[in-house]
């Protein structure tokens, strides 16, 4: 007999109506276990809606989601809405009790049937999240980033199969972001959670996703392997979602010696370097913005500005004339 998929949604939708439709449309996909997948889209997109619907707190219009071959039921149907094997997390901590400890708020999750089972097992979601330290602190004495990597322990303590974040790190400084990134992975990695998780971020998504779905107006434009779709993006939408790219239209793209039939020319910063030749000097640098361990530069010809990585600081000044060369394109 055929192993049913893990997660599966099957000609799903659900459509808000309104100036704008918004919501999804039949979509279909499916989910593998064990890895890390990442929706993205612009806001609108659907891909909150899409996350509620695979988790059954919200209600479809048409189509079906199953687990392991069952149908997920929808609110109407179940008392407390949302399949038992999953939790979600989103970027609402509202629901921790401020006054209680960390610990309290995280083992209150577990039943006193087992108390040493019950002490080892929150110790032990407390030293996956690197959260130990924080143990015997009030939840209200918390930093944002601290409060969202408590409810995400909340989420884990139960062990579900499969968690579910909606902008998970918004509220979690730069600096502990990437840690609690890798915290995540390292969780997937030693005992096969499976993730799925909702971001506008492209740099979160391209660090931790196994598989990337686009999705555009409620619907999944591409999907794939973080990698591919960064370096080969079938559609304008996803490279621009990807990165801070540079678009040109057909006779732009001419002044930088790019001829194609395509309408629109995507190059990524990085993609294109600056030299300080004597020929052809006939690029301008317009402005120079610092990013910490490397410049963007703006660049002008006869109209069109380009922006382009310099990662040799304070090379090159306000006014300067440079050659450009370009060593990858894509057409749309």
């Amino acid at each position: 007999m055929e192993t049913p998929p893990f997660l599966q949604a099957i000609a799903v939708s659900k459509l808000y109506p309104g100036e704008r439709l918004a919501g999804v449309k039949k979509t279909s996909l499916t989910i593998q276990p064990g890895k890390i997948t990442a929706i993205i889209g612009e806001s609108g997109s659907g891909k909150s809606t899409l996350l509620r619907l695979l988790y059954g707190v919200l209600s479809l219009d048409e189509g079906e989601v199953q687990f392991k071959g069952e149908r997920i039921w929808g609110p109407e149907e179940k008392l407390i809405p949302g399949h038992d094997a999953m939790k979600m997390v989103t970027q609402d901590t509202d629901g921790l009790n401020v006054f209680a400890k960390v610990w309290d708020n995280i083992a209150v999750l577990l039943p006193n049937t087992d108390v040493k089972a019950k002490e080892k097992n929150t110790e032990q979601v407390l030293n996956q999240l690197n959260m130990l330290r924080l143990a015997e602190k009030r939840v209200a004495d918390l930093s944002g980033g601290e409060k969202q990597r408590v409810a995400i322990a909340r989420a884990l303590i139960t062990r579900p199969e499969v968690l579910l974040l909606d902008e998970p790190f918004n509220q979690v400084d730069t600096s502990f972001r990437e840690g609690l990134q890798q915290d995540i992975r390292q969780i997937v990695k030693e005992t096969g959670l499976t993730v799925i998780m909702v971001s506008h971020d492209p740099a979160e998504v391209l660090s931790m996703a196994d598989e990337l779905l686009v999705l555009k107006e409620g619907e999944i434009l591409e999907a794939g392997h973080p990698k591919k779709l960064y370096q080969n993006p079938e559609h304008l939408y996803t490279a621009c979602l990807l990165t801070n790219c540079n678009i040109l239209s057909n006779s732009e793209a001419m002044l930088c010696g790019i001829t194609s039939v395509k309408e629109y020319i995507v190059i990524y910063p990085e993609w294109a370097a600056v030299t300080n030749s004597w020929t052809r000097k006939d690029w301008t640098v317009k402005q120079i913005l610092f990013k910490g361990n490397y410049e963007d530069l703006l660049l002008e010809k006869n109209g069109v500005t380009l922006r382009v990585w310099n990662n040799r600081q304070e090379k090159y000044h306000t006014g300067d004339m440079v050659n450009l060369k370009i060593h990858k394109h894509i057409g749309y």
